[in-house]
This record gives C-alpha cells, sequence and structure tokens, in this order.
C-alpha cells in the first residue's frame, strides 16, 4: 500500500457562528492543506497516483476557497466553516474525482496555524 500526498494552501476569511469567544468576530488564517491518497497498487508506470493529477484536482477546490469569506461559500451557509468542516468538504469533493478501483483519498490536513490542526478520513 503506498500513502501518496501533496501539500498546498490558500488564504481565507471566516467567523464560527454562536462561538463563545474572538473566533465569532471575522477574521482570517493563511490555511495549509495535505492530501494524502492511499493506492492498493502502481500503474504500468510504478506510480500510485500522479501528482499532477492529485495536484489538479485540490487546486480545483483549493480555488474555489481561496481569498473568499468561507461563510458565504456554498458548503459553510449552515455549517461552521472550521478546520474540520474544511477538511471534510475538501475530503468529500476529492472523493467525486479521485476514486478508483487502485485509489482514493486517504486523509485531509487541515491547519490553522503551524501548531493546530486537525485530519479527516473517511471510515
Amino acid at each position: 500500500m503506498f500513502d501518496i500526498f501533496i501539500e498546498t494552501h490558500f488564504s481565507s476569511g471566516h467567523h464560527l457562528r454562536n462561538y463563545p469567544g474572538n473566533c465569532e468576530k471575522p477574521h482570517g488564517h493563511n490555511w495549509k492543506v495535505t492530501v494524502t491518497v492511499r493506492a492498493i497498487e502502481l500503474d504500468a508506470l510504478g506510480m500510485g497516483i500522479d501528482f499532477r493529477s492529485l495536484k489538479a484536482a485540490t487546486k480545483e477546490i483549493i480555488d474555489t476557497l481561496d481569498h473568499t469569506d468561507l461563510n458565504e461559500h456554498h458548503a459553510f451557509r449552515i455549517h461552521n466553516p472550521s478546520s474540520e468542516n474544511l477538511a471534510r468538504y475538501i475530503f468529500g469533493e476529492l472523493k467525486k474525482t479521485l476514486t478508483t478501483d487502485r485509489y482514493r483519498p486517504y486523509s485531509v490536513t487541515v491547519r490553522e496555524t503551524d501548531t493546530s490542526g486537525v485530519t479527516y478520513r473517511d471510515l
């Protein structure tokens, strides 16, 4: 089994509705994202998934989040744009395009800072 990953980032603003503290006020982050795909076997070229394909699929999703107010994004109009919900959203979107008999998304890690983040994995 192979775990293939890429790292990327985006900047956006958000606020956490009904949060009992400063995070209820609008603020921003330079989010860091790690996407991991698990491959059960390699292709004829010896790759689990081409990094180019993984980067392109991830970029398509990240571009919809970059330099936005996440609370206005369709995925977060009801649910708070927390790190947890961001990781789950990115994972779900990747699952739609990066699931084959050989590989599928394994995890998405979203970090608000260098020392705080969350990892989402499907069960």
